[in-house]
């Protein structure tokens, strides 16, 4: 089994924040990690980080590229810079698979005993199966821990083949169709093996999502 920090994974609850009031309370909702989203932020994120380790969840770092959906507006060489700067402070990270320098994180968290998570985000379509099963292959063979795979569904037969893809994987993955097509994989996809789901505290970080506490409610009800 793989872990975060001292939490092993299973149908765990990440609740991904870009502030640092709103740790405290990812906590009482019942998040198990937390994902500092460090291209949210709006203060110092080595100050950030430290601030949220008060709750004394696991922490996944975060600095996620335009391209991939985020709000990080420096330069690469700057992005990949703070992901590395923190590490060491972190439970794990999570860098793209697209992203140039990925190694040099994913070298540094293996340096530093830190769990990788290596994703990919589709957020126009569901490639076909073997496609998909080719990004998690590939995400394994460059070093992940845990691959973790977005998608956005066109239909509710694209979320079934993601969860086709997530039960056969071979490894620890995080499997998401986005969207509202896809929002109830969020729920789901942990029952067919994907080892982990994200929520949100304040307001979404991606489409889709549901509120931490919500995520808590319905996994204990499956």
């Amino acid at each position: 089994m793989v872990r975060i920090g001292n939490v092993t994974l299973n149908r765990s609850i990440v609740a991904a924040i870009g502030e640092v009031n709103s740790a405290k309370r990812a906590k009482e909702l019942g998040a198990d990690i937390l994902e500092l989203r460090i291209d949210l932020l709006e203060v110092d994120a080595r100050q950030a980080l430290q601030d949220i380790k008060k709750t004394g969840l696991p922490v996944i770092i975060t600095n996620r590229m335009k391209q991939e959906g985020g709000n990080w507006g420096g330069s690469e060489d700057d992005r990949i810079g703070t992901l590395n700067s923190l590490l060491p402070m972190a439970d794990a990270v999570d860098i793209e698979l697209c992203a140039k320098d990925r190694d040099r994180v994913v070298k540094k968290a293996r340096d530093t005993g830190k769990t990788v998570i290596i994703s990919t985000h589709d957020f126009h379509r569901t490639p076909d199966n073997d496609a998909m099963k080719c990004i998690i292959s590939d995400s394994f063979a460059k070093g992940a821990d845990i691959a973790k795979l977005a998608v956005m569904p066109n239909s509710l037969e694209d979320v079934l083949r993601l969860f086709d893809v997530t039960l056969h994987a071979k490894g620890a993955v995080c499997t998401i169709a986005m969207g509202e097509t896809g929002r109830h994989s969020r729920v789901i996809a942990p029952v067919y093996g994907s080892v982990m789901t994200y929520g949100y505290v304040e307001g979404p970080t991606a489409p889709g999502q549901l509120r931490v506490d919500e995520l808590k409610q319905l996994l204990r009800f499956l």
